[in-house]
């Protein structure tokens, strides 16, 4: 395990009742059978809504989450590079927030 993914493990681990489980093929974290964060292409991926939404996006080389990379981004998910691993806790709790009600 990488020093990236050893992160997302952090990040998302500090969320209560959060269960490592599978999306599309990739690690993620779920609450309540929802998941609302995974690690791909050696990012961390939220999904997210509102402002942590906007300002997760306008982070520079944040994009939208396209995992089969076929150009159809799934609109709620965004993908954020390990440069801006200091908002990773802030992005995940935002994340599970908006999963978890």
């Amino acid at each position: 395990m990488n020093t990236n993914e050893e992160q997302y493990h952090t990040s998302a681990r500090k969320i209560e009742d959060a269960v490592e489980s599978q999306l599309f093929g990739k690690p993620c974290y779920k609450i309540n059978g929802k998941a609302f964060c995974c690690f791909f292409q050696d990012e961390m991926v939220f999904k997210l809504d509102g402002d942590a939404h906007s300002a997760a996006l306008s982070l520079d080389g944040s994009q939208l989450f396209d995992p089969s990379g076929k150009k159809r981004p799934m609109k709620a998910w965004i993908q954020v590079p390990i440069d801006y691993l200091d908002k990773w806790d802030e992005f995940t709790q935002a994340a599970a927030k908006f999963v978890g009600g």
